[in-house]
Order: C-alpha cells, then sequence, then structure tokens
C-alpha cells in the first residue's frame, strides 16, 4: 500500500504543485495580513488547509483517506523525539535564566567591550548572548539596541553596526539548541538536534572567522571617538542576579555531555535539574518570588523551580533594556513551535501518502543532476520562500518536506538538509524588507534593511559558504 501511494503514477508534477503553490500563496497572504502575529496560529491552520487541499488532490488520483491519515500519523511520530527535546529546551532557558546563568554570560559578554575593537566585539558580545538565549529577535531588541546606540555615539555607521549585530545574533541563533528554528530544522530533515549542530559548526564557523575579520578590517577605517558606557547595564544585571563564576559550570557540563555524545533528552535534563539547583544556591530570591513567598522553604523552592519549567516567568531589573531579555517561556513559551511542527507533519504526511513529494523529488533530481545541483535547489527554494512567504519557519518547514526525500535518493544523510535549511532559510530572512525578520530587526534597530545589507556579512555569506562547501564535496556526509 505505502509503496503504490509513494509511486503514485497517476500524479503528474503540475498537480503535485497545486498544493505546494496554494500553501505559499495563503502564507504570503496570512504573513501580509497578520505580520509577526502569523505565528500565533493563523499560519499553523493554513498548513492544515494546505493539506486539505493536498487531500483533494489525493481523492482524484485514487488515494484513500485512510492512506493519508496513517502517513500523518506516522509523520507526527517520527517527531516525537523532537518535540520533547523542545519541551526539555524550553525547560532548560526558564532554569538557566532564574539561577543566573544566562545573566552571568551576558554580564562577562559585555564587559568584553572596547572602543578598539568595537564592531568584532559587537559580533562576539551578540553572539554569546544569542546562544545563551536562543533568540537572535530578543539579542537584538535589548543588548542590539544599547550597541547601535554606542556605535552611533561613536562615530560608526549605524548600518554597519546593526550588520554586526545581527551577524553575531544569527550565529547564535543557528548554533544555540536553545534556537526554535535550530530544533526546527532537523525536525524537518530527519536528523536530531545536536547531530544537527555538530554537522552545522563546518560551515558556520568559517562564515563566521570570515565575518569577523572584515569586521576587525573594517574597525580600521575610521577613528573611534567616546566612551563605551555600558555601567549602567551591567549596574542592572549585578542590581538583580548574584553574579558568580561558578555559574558557568551547568553550560559546561552540559557542553561535556553533548561532547560526549550524550543522548539529547539526557543531557538537556541534566542541564536543566543544574541550573534549578544553582537557582536555589546562588539566586534563592528569585526562586522565592517566583515561588510566590518571601522567603525561601522547600515549597517556595518548589514551586519557583517548577515555574521557571513550566511557565512564563520574567524578572525585572532597573533597566527597561534588559527586562525583555529576562524572561522565559519555560516548556510553554515552546509550545507554538511544536504546534507549528505538528500541523507541518500533517501536510507533509498528506502530500507524501498522495505520492507529491515523491513526484516533486523525482522532477528535482532530473533538474539537480549532481549533488551540488540538489544543495543549489535547496538554497534557491528556501531564498524564494523568504521572499514570497515571508517568513523564516516556513523557509525551513517547506523545503524540508520537500527535498527530504530527495536527500535520501540520493544517498545523503539528513544534516545535509538541516544545515542547509538553516544556512539559506533561517539567516538570509532578515535580508528581506517584508519577511517578519527584516520588517521586526529593522523597526527594533532603527537601520533600514537597506542600510544593514551588505553589513549583516554573516546572513548573506552562509548559503555561499554552503554551497562552496557542496561544489568542492567538503563534509558532506552520506547515508550509511
Amino acid at each position: 500500500m505505502d509503496d503504490k501511494i509513494i509511486r503514485n503514477k497517476e500524479l503528474n508534477i503540475y498537480e503535485a504543485l497545486i498544493p505546494v503553490i496554494v500553501l505559499v500563496a495563503m502564507l504570503a497572504y496570512n504573513v501580509f495580513v497578520y505580520g509577526d502575529d502569523a505565528l500565533s496560529g493563523s499560519n499553523q491552520f493554513i498548513l492544515l488547509l494546505g493539506g486539505s487541499v493536498a487531500a483533494i488532490v489525493g481523492f482524484f488520483n485514487k488515494v484513500s483517506y485512510k492512506s493519508m491519515i496513517e502517513e500523518v500519523s506516522n509523520n507526527i511520530k517520527s517527531t516525537t523525539g523532537a518535540l520533547l527535546i523542545l519541551l526539555f529546551v524550553g525547560a532548560l532557558a526558564g532554569t538557566w535564566m532564574i539561577s543566573g546563568v544566562i545573566p552571568t554570560m551576558i554580564y562577562y559578554g559585555l564587559k568584553l567591550l572596547n572602543p578598539t575593537i568595537f564592531l568584532p566585539a559587537t559580533v562576539v558580545i551578540c553572539a554569546v548572548i544569542s546562544i545563551a538565549t536562543g533568540s537572535s529577535w530578543t539579542t537584538s531588541a535589548t543588548v542590539g539596541i544599547a550597541l547601535v546606540g554606542i556605535g552611533g555615539a561613536l562615530g560608526i555607521p549605524l548600518g554597519m553596526v546593526a550588520g554586526a549585530v545581527l551577524s553575531g545574533a544569527y550565529f547564535g541563533d543557528k548554533m544555540s539548541p536553545l534556537s526554535d528554528t535550530t530544533n526546527l530544522a532537523p525536525a524537518m530533515a530527519g536528523t536530531d538536534l545536536f547531530t544537527h549542530i555538530r554537522y552545522m559548526a563546518f560551515t558556520t564557523v568559517p562564515t563566521i572567522t570570515v565575518t569577523l575579520i572584515i569586521f576587525i578590517i573594517l574597525g580600521f577605517t575610521f577613528d573611534t571617538n567616546g566612551n563605551t558606557d555600558t555601567a549602567a547595564i551591567l549596574e542592572a544585571i549585578e542590581g538583580s542576579f548574584h553574579i558568580n563564576g561558578w555559574l558557568f559550570l551547568v553550560p559546561v557540563a552540559v557542553i561535556l555531555l553533548i561532547i560526549r555524545k550524550t543522548q539529547p533528552l539526557i543531557a538537556l535534563l541534566i542541564g536543566t535539574l543544574l541550573g534549578g539547583l544553582f537557582a536555589i544556591i546562588f539566586q534563592p530570591g528569585i526562586v522565592s518570588t517566583i515561588g510566590g513567598s518571601e522567603q525561601l522553604d522547600f515549597q517556595s523552592a518548589y514551586q519557583g523551580i517548577m515555574n521557571a519549567i513550566t511557565v512564563e516567568t520574567s524578572i525585572e531589573t532597573t533597566s527597561t533594556e534588559l527586562n525583555d531579555l529576562f524572561s522565559s517561556g519555560g516548556m510553554y513559551g515552546m509550545l507554538g513551535t511544536i504546534w507549528l511542527i505538528i500541523c507541518a507533519m500533517v501536510f507533509g504526511g498528506v502530500m507524501d501518502a498522495i505520492g507529491a513529494l515523491s513526484t516533486i523529488s523525482a522532477a528535482l533530481l532530473k533538474l539537480a543532476h549532481s549533488i551540488f545541483g540538489l544543495f543549489a535547489s535547496t538554497v534557491a527554494t528556501c531564498l524564494a520562500l523568504n521572499v514570497t512567504a515571508s517568513d523564516q519557519y516556513l523557509a525551513i518547514v517547506v523545503p524540508g518536506k520537500m527535498f527530504s526525500k530527495a536527500y535520501e535518493e540520493k544517498g545523503l544523510a539528513p544534516e545535509n538538509l538541516s544545515r542547509t535549511l538553516e544556512d539559506s532559510g533561517t539567516v538570509t530572512s532578515v535580508l528581506v524588507p517584508w519577511n517578519t525578520c527584516g520588517a521586526y530587526q529593522s523597526g527594533v534597530l532603527g537601520v533600514g534593511v537597506a542600510e544593514y545589507f551588505i553589513y549583516a556579512i554573516f546572513n548573506w555569506l552562509s548559503p555561499f559558504m554552503t554551497l562552496l562547501f557542496a561544489a568542492l564535496k567538503i563534509k558532506i556526509k552520506e547515508l550509511k
């Protein structure tokens, strides 16, 4: 039955593309209407509508309803591990916030500021903060704004500073296990989170290295005047958290577990529990407050840690810039991404059941006679969706489902696809003015996309780097 569905010879390429074209058109209009709020639920329902269109095409091509539901069920089942990891990522982010792990990373990151190396320092600071928080949006909306202000006071072109902020922020967003896109890409491609991150480092590290070199050179092209005054921000962090170098033991422990190839769920669980333990030791006042008590006892400690793990928590500081940064959604905050993945699996499952993915993959393989051609087709599709559908998540979800079978048939491991999705889908979204990311970042930083485009070096260099690796056949892993 499955073979008959996958090899549905009655379905031609034009019929197979109907659901994709309709989906992209509906998503583009939905993002136009809802803007940044499109991910609150409307995009998810559009994916279900796209699945309905695919089902109608399937009915006309003699595919049964039962077969479609079975394939959807198999698709959702295949993402069980990814969904659990997302929940644990939210839990870990919560305990790392109230324990002071993330604030400590930010505190020492800001101390790296030096007027003579302002631009590369900006890249590094934003990278560290984005890795710690898993969010390029939060990084640019908090420290990014401060850095743009400092850069302007030093006489550095704002587009250049914004480009440095976004380069660092999106590097961290890509490499952080806390990032939703970093979890979404391997879920769509069919690999696990930490395999994806390790494999992505092959192209991402050279790209950020080139970016840093260029910003170091740019730093010598003008004189800087004034002082980088971050005293108020540092004071606000110290006023709300007990900053201590011992807190770095928590992320170091998780990194060591990852290096030793510990199962992701185990590593994240240990990181979450360590974060909770260190919160009680170093931030008892914060834990008791979140637990709804004036003093720390067993019950308030339990409630404080559980609230940080499961629901939205925030910590007020004397700096309004930092208040948004020092908040976490916990496991609850990951439900939107989980919802998106489930709906994407419904669309992908129906497309798979009616034979559309197989038909599209076969057409793509005919066009892409080489491995490089397949990588180039993936990059082009991600870029096209960032322009047309105006959303980075959709630039990962749709190509991920469309190309997974093509990579498999070429004998390529799924991490090739997940890496390419991030190298071309995640990072280039900020380069499109009408994309949700481009509109958000330009609005938050107060710098137009046209101003920072050329200086967002990491963002536009990433797809070229992944194509270079494909052309030279560097680190192209094959299926065992």
